[in-house]
C-alpha cells in the first residue's frame, strides 16, 4: 500500500507523484508541467535511463494504491518533483505585455537598478592591503595593477555571452524578476571548472525542485536540469553529467518560499480592470460609438424579412460603418390604430469623467504597488522640485536597496575571478554636471576628499599622488574657513528668521508670525 497525502493547495500526492491538476485547466494549456504525464512522456528528450525506470515504477505502483488514481491526473509536476508556482506565470508575463502602466513601472525599475551600467570598486581587504604599502611608489604600482584588472574583468564579462552584453543579460533577468517575481541567471563552466558562460533563462520555463536541489526546464520537447550555483550534486533527471548552474533571483513572499511574487500582484485587480476598460473603449469605438438600442413597434407587426433585415443591420452592417441608413417598410395608419416605431438607447453613453477617474485610480494603484512615482513614467506630477524629490525617494527607497541585493549575488560570481574588486551598479545621478563640479571643487577646497576619490566618482583612473588631500596656501585656507563660517552664519540666520540678503531691512517674516492671532 502506497502512502498518499494532500498538500496546502489541495493537490493529492501518491507515492511521490502529485496528482490532481486536470489537463483541461487554464494553467495546463500554457504550462507544459501541468499536462498529463502519459501524453508527454514519450515526446520528451534528454531524460536519463534511471529517471525513465523510476517513472515507470511510479506509474505501476499507483495501480496497487489504496487510493484510485486516474492516470490523466498525473502530471510532469509530480514526476519531476517540482513545485507549482503560486500564480500562473504566463498570466503575470501577460500583465507586462498588455498593461502600459505595469510595463512602464517594470522598465523604470529595470533601468534604474541595472540599466545604468556598472563600475568596479576596491574590496575592503584590497583597500587595507594597498594602504599598508610602505611607499607611495608601491601604492601607485598597486593601483595601476588594479586598473588593468578592471579592464580585464570588463572583457571577461563581455566574452561570457556571444550575443548579449552583461548589462543586457541582467536587464532580461530583472525584467523577468519584476514581471513574474522570478529571474534566472544561467552559469556554465568549462572543463576545468571555471565559469565560461553567463546567460538569461526565461522564468516562464523554469520550475523549482521540491527538495531545493536544483531546477527543471521544459522547452518544446527538451527537458533540462540545472544545479544550484556552486553545487555539485548528481543530476536526478537528465543524462547530462555536468549540468549548468542557476542563480535564482526572487521577490520575497511570506506565503511562498520556493518562488517570488511580483509587486503587480498587489494591484492585480487594477491591472485586470484597466485591461477590461481598454477593451470596452475599443469595442465602443469599433461600433462607431453607437449604444445598445431597444426597438419597439406599436400598432403593427414586422414581417420576418424586415425583422431579419433590422437584426442584421444592428448586429453586422452598423459595426465599423459610418452614417448607414436603414429602410423598414411599415403598414399605413388606420382609423383604429396608429403605427409607431421607436429606437431607444439603453445606455446614455460613456461617462467620460467617471471613466477617466477609473483609469487614473487604476494607474495610481499599479504605480503604488511598484513604488514608482508618476514622474518616472514620463507623466507630470507637479513642479520640477516635486519631481526631483520623488526621484530621490525612489532612488533611496526602491532602486538602491534592489541594487545592493543584486550586487551581493553577482559578486559571488566575481569572487571566483578575484577578491580585489567588487561590482557596483551605477546609480541615477540627481545633480547636473555643473552642480556636481561645484560640489567636488568645494569638497577638494575644504580638504574633505582627495583628488582620486573625486576621479573615482567620475569613473576615471587615479593619478600619482592623488590619495592625499590638496595642500592649501595660507590664503586659500583662510578663504575656505571664511566661506565655511559664512555658510554657518547664514544657516543660523535662517533659523532666527533673518533675511538671506544684507541689503534689506525687513527680510522674511519672523518665525511663527503668520500664525499669530489678534
Amino acid at each position: 500500500m502506497s502512502n498518499w497525502w494532500k498538500d496546502e493547495d489541495g493537490n493529492i500526492h501518491v507515492t511521490g507523484v502529485r496528482v490532481g491538476n486536470k489537463p483541461e485547466s487554464k494553467i495546463a494549456k500554457s504550462d507544459m508541467f501541468a499536462k498529463p504525464w502519459g501524453d508527454i512522456k514519450d515526446e520528451l528528450s534528454g531524460l536519463s535511463p534511471n529517471f525513465k525506470r523510476r517513472a515507470t515504477r511510479l506509474e505501476k505502483r499507483d495501480g496497487t494504491s489504496s487510493l484510485h488514481v486516474d492516470q490523466a491526473y498525473i502530471t510532469a509536476y509530480g514526476m519531476f518533483d517540482v513545485i507549482t508556482p503560486p500564480y500562473n506565470l504566463d498570466e503575470l508575463a501577460r500583465y507586462y505585455e498588455t498593461s502600459y502602466v505595469n510595463h512602464a513601472a517594470v522598465d523604470t525599475k529595470v533601468s534604474n537598478v541595472v540599466g545604468l551600467g556598472y563600475h568596479w570598486e576596491l574590496s575592503p581587504d584590497a583597500i587595507s592591503k594597498i594602504d599598508a604599502k610602505e611607499t607611495t611608489k608601491q601604492r601607485d604600482q598597486a593601483r595601476r595593477k588594479v586598473e588593468r584588472l578592471k579592464v580585464a574583468l570588463d572583457q571577461v564579462l563581455d566574452e561570457m555571452n556571444d550575443t548579449d552584453t552583461f548589462i543586457a543579460i541582467m536587464e532580461k533577468v530583472i525584467t523577468d524578476l519584476e514581471s513574474t517575481g522570478n529571474g534566472y541567471l544561467e552559469i556554465g563552466r568549462k572543463s576545468n571548472g571555471q565559469i565560461g558562460y553567463i546567460g538569461h533563462i526565461p522564468s516562464l520555463t523554469m520550475r523549482v525542485r521540491r527538495h531545493r536541489d536544483g531546477f527543471c526546464q521544459i522547452v518544446g520537447k527538451d527537458v533540462v536540469y540545472f544545479r544550484n550555483f556552486q553545487a555539485d550534486n548528481p543530476n536526478p533527471i537528465t543524462n547530462d553529467p555536468n549540468p549548468n548552474e542557476i542563480i535564482h533571483f526572487k521577490i520575497y513572499s511570506p506565503l511562498n518560499t520556493y518562488y517570488g511574487v511580483p509587486d503587480a500582484v498587489a494591484a492585480g485587480q487594477a491591472v485586470v480592470g484597466d485591461a477590461y476598460a481598454n477593451q470596452y473603449n475599443i469595442d465602443y469605438f469599433q461600433n462607431k460609438a453607437v449604444p445598445r438600442y431597444i426597438i419597439t413597434v406599436k400598432g403593427a407587426h414586422l414581417d420576418p424579412e424586415s425583422e431579419e433585415k433590422l437584426f442584421r443591420f444592428l448586429q453586422t452592417d452598423l459595426r465599423g460603418q459610418n452614417h448607414r441608413t436603414l429602410y423598414i417598410p411599415l403598414p399605413p395608419d388606420t382609423e383604429q390604430t396608429k403605427v409607431e416605431f421607436k429606437m431607444e438607447a439603453v445606455e446614455s453613453g460613456i461617462q467620460d469623467s467617471s471613466f477617466e477617474t477609473y483609469h487614473r485610480q487604476n494607474r495610481e494603484d499599479i504605480l503604488t504597488a511598484h513604488q514608482v512615482p508618476l514622474s518616472k513614467i514620463g507623466m507630470s506630477a507637479g513642479g520640477t522640485a516635486e519631481a526631483l524629490a520623488s526621484d530621490r525617494t525612489f532612488k533611496e527607497q526602491v532602486a538602491r536597496p534592489k541594487q545592493r541585493t543584486v550586487e551581493k549575488i553577482i559578486n559571488k560570481i566575481v569572487k571566483e575571478f578575484t577578491d580585489v574588486l567588487v561590482l557596483k551598479f551605477n546609480e541615477l545621478t540627481l545633480t547636473d554636471e555643473k552642480t556636481q563640479a561645484e560640489i567636488d571643487e568645494k569638497y577638494l577646497r575644504n580638504q574633505a576628499v582627495t583628488p582620486n576619490e573625486v576621479r573615482n566618482g567620475l569613473g576615471k583612473p587615479p593619478i600619482p599622488g592623488g590619495d592625499k588631500v590638496i595642500e592649501l596656501s595660507p590664503r586659500q585656507a583662510a578663504d575656505a574657513r571664511n566661506s565655511a563660517q559664512g555658510s554657518d552664519r547664514r544657516a543660523i540666520d535662517r533659523v532666527n528668521g533673518s533675511s538671506d540678503s544684507t541689503s534689506t531691512t525687513t527680510g522674511r517674516n519672523p518665525q511663527g508670525a503668520g500664525r499669530k492671532t489678534q
